[in-house]
Formats: C-alpha cells, sequence, structure tokens
C-alpha cells in the first residue's frame, strides 16, 4: 500500500505515519511537507512544497498512491476567517483534487472533528467549515472518510505544534483513562486514528463514511 500523508508533523499526523512505518502492509509512504520533519525511514519519502494552494507542480509524485491521509489542520482560534477557511478547505480539496486524479480506488481520510456541522448553516464558524470540507469530499469520485475524532491523546510522545494545546495536554494527561471509560464516543488516540486510517483503507469504500471516536477507536484496536 503507497500512502500519501499531509501533516506528518502534527501531532496526529507523528501517530498516523508512526503507525504507517510499522505497518507491513504499507510499502511507501510520501510525506508532503513545507520542511524536513527530521527523521528517515526505508518506507519514508519525503516531498517538500510550500504553496499548498497549488500541488500541480508535484502531482507526479503523488500518483498512483493507494490511500491519502490529510491530517494537516489548525485551530480557528488566532485565524482570519480567510486563513482558516484556505487551510482547512482550500488545502485540503486540492489534495483531493491532484491525489485522486485518474485514480477513483483512491481512499481519502480527512480528520475533521467532533462538532462538524454537515449542515453548514450553524453558528460556529469552523464547524460550518469543516462541514463543507467533508461534503465536498463525500462528492468527489474517491473512496473519501471523514474522521471526526473529539478528545484525542497522544501515546507515543507525539506534540502538538501549538503551544497551549501542549501545556493542556500536560495538564489533563491523567485523564485519559477516566475518560475512556466514562465517555468513549468523544475520547480516542494518536494510535488509534493511525491504526484506522490503514484499516479503512481496505474497505474499498465501505462503511460508514463519517467515523466518530469510538468507531476510531473499535478500528484502530
Amino acid at each position: 500500500m503507497k500512502v500519501v500523508l499531509f501533516g506528518a508533523s502534527g501531532m496526529v499526523g507523528q501517530g498516523v505515519l508512526r503507525a504507517c512505518l510499522e505497518e507491513p502492509a504499507v510499502t511507501e509512504v510520501i510525506a508532503v511537507v513545507r520542511r524536513p520533519l527530521g527523521k528517515s525511514a526505508p518506507k519514508l519519502r519525503e516531498v517538500q512544497h510550500h504553496d499548498f494552494s497549488d500541488l500541480t507542480p508535484i502531482a507526479a509524485e503523488l500518483s498512483g498512491a493507494d490511500a491519502c491521509f490529510h491530517c494537516l489542520g489548525v485551530s480557528s482560534a488566532g485565524r482570519s476567517r480567510e486563513e482558516y477557511e484556505k487551510i482547512t478547505y482550500t488545502w485540503t480539496l486540492e489534495a483531493a483534487r491532484v491525489v485522486s486524479a485518474g485514480n477513483a480506488h483512491l481512499t481519502f481520510v480527512y480528520v475533521s472533528g467532533e462538532g462538524t456541522d454537515s449542515t453548514e448553516r450553524g453558528r460556529v464558524f469552523w464547524a460550518r467549515v469543516k462541514g463543507r470540507t467533508e461534503n465536498a469530499l463525500l462528492a468527489m469520485d474517491m473512496h473519501a472518510y471523514a474522521f471526526r475524532p473529539g478528545w484525542i491523546q497522544p501515546v507515543h510522545g507525539e506534540t502538538s505544534a501549538t503551544r497551549w494545546y501542549r501545556l493542556l495536554y500536560r495538564l489533563t494527561s491523567w485523564l485519559y483513562p477516566l475518560l475512556r471509560r466514562l465517555a468513549p464516543r468523544y475520547v480516542t488516540s494518536t494510535e488509534h486514528i493511525g491504526r484506522a486510517m490503514i484499516a479503512v483503507a481496505r474497505l474499498d469504500g465501505a462503511g460508514p463514511r463519517v467515523l466518530r471516536s469510538d468507531q476510531i477507536t473499535r478500528l484502530g484496536v
């Protein structure tokens, strides 16, 4: 299985990359990055590119993939609506357009989030944008899935690029075992997300297309 990975430097992407490198069925991982990851592995190849609004210059390097795992995302806090929409919607749709070109059997997994608004009409801006992104992906000629995790626990040293997220996880990591028992519908881990992505890539478009934390965890066990 050849996998294209966006967002490999983020907390979720780090977990997904780890799962891919450990999975024997994954033969190659192409990480699309803006700067080097600082790690090497026999199956890993980095493709550096700076304009994620236009991936045409690297399209040839991304062709022939079996799956694309899109873990690239940001918080809406402190960002303009235009910037958030560009990163969340425009960049994601551009990745799907380029990687799926001529490849209707591609599995594309998008990391969305709990609270995403599929109606695109709610009051919360970020939820509408994620809903619009999900809807556009699900309408494309490929096997698209949207993961909607709630609380994501890093379990193998993955770290968020956002400073206040890192602090939050440091202060609340002790809650994870309790949350898993009391609210499993809203809790998963970086490890489960990575394994679940590989699992849905084997489904050939079957099963539910929008998965929440408990479904992700079951697939990723």
